[in-house]
């Protein structure tokens, strides 16, 4: 080979590395989808977990996902996000399980210039590059327009919360409030249960004793949801009281095609760890992103619950 031929070949070569994005070359970016919950223990946060996944593979990028015990533990998510920014992670996309006690840790990537993007829950930090997930007071609304059709706009409900200081649950029981309030219906009882299935069965017993006019029941998740139903049902009341939960996981889309639940909301969650992880890539490439990806909600009802029960 003649040393002209020779350098040719290395400028191709060059011109080459410059034109292929970053993006195609495995392990060039390593990126951190920090989850509020664990994927083992919750079918939403599986189907995140699953469209980061395979959007990671699709795209050649490693990919790092954590989550703390429980959605309530925000000292374990900020040690799981804080050693990755050690380690020079190159994009955090997080489900913040508080939406202000990360900020100081979210800071520690800004200095570090790594680009963090919101998904499902978003927060105060004012640096996102944006936030990918429901419009979950609109889904809320949803929930308690439901209640109203079906119960007439009369009548006691109760709402049974998850954790408050989480802003998708805050949303979601600010929408179904409102809407129930709105349309005529009385808010008799409004409880946590933590977004956890045995305290929504315990907090449903408890409105069942203290609230017995209770009608309809709107759950800031299925979890809840299916809690409360278990509680019902053991009373002898299942159709009596609509129970109505959020996020359309099978086994709440099973349990509205059995009667146990009356509806659900659905999310997309496969999408906000699709898109989390496309738009991670685009802000470390320089590209421009909206500040909000909204992946829609649909009341899920005995109508189309079959389309969710796989």
């Amino acid at each position: 080979m003649t040393r002209r031929v020779a350098t040719l070949l290395i400028g191709a070569i060059v011109m080459l590395a410059l034109v292929v994005p970053q993006s195609w070359g495995a392990g060039q970016y390593n990126l951190l989808l920090s989850m509020k919950g664990p994927g083992s223990g919750n079918p939403f946060w599986a189907a995140v977990e699953q469209g980061a996944r395979d959007a990671a593979k699709a795209m050649n990028v490693n990919l790092v996902v954590l989550a703390p015990p429980a959605e309530t533990d925000v000292q374990a998510q900020v040690a799981q996000v804080e050693d990755q920014i050690a380690k020079n992670v190159n994009a955090i996309i997080v489900a913040p399980t508080d939406v202000s006690a990360l900020n100081s840790t979210f800071d520690k990537a800004r200095a570090k210039k790594i680009p963090v993007l919101f998904v499902d829950t978003d927060g105060t930090w004012p640096y996102k590059e944006t936030f990918i997930g429901t419009d979950n007071k609109a889904g809320g609304a949803l929930g308690g327009k439901f209640l109203c059709e079906q119960l007439k706009s009369k009548g006691d409900i109760a709402i049974i919360t998850g954790v408050m200081t989480t802003q998708s649950i805050r949303s979601r029981v600010e929408g179904a409030r409102e809407s129930a309030k709105n349309c005529g219906l009385n808010v008799a009882a409004e409880l946590p249960a933590d977004s956890d299935r045995a305290k929504g069965q315990t907090v449903m017993e408890d409105i069942l004793t203290s609230k017995p006019a209770v009608k309809g029941v709107f759950a800031a998740n299925d979890l809840m949801a299916l809690g409360a139903a278990e509680a019902v049902k053991a009373r002898g009341k299942t159709g009596q009281i609509l129970i109505v939960g959020f996020d359309a996981i099978p086994e709440a889309a099973k349990a509205i095609l059995s009667g146990d639940l009356a509806a659900s909301v659905a999310q997309s969650p496969s999408n906000m760890g699709k898109f989390g992880v496309e738009n991670a890539i685009k802000a470390l490439q320089g590209q421009s992103i909206p500040k909000r990806i909204d992946t829609g909600t649909t009341l899920v009802s005995k109508a189309n619950a079959a389309a969710y029960a796989k």
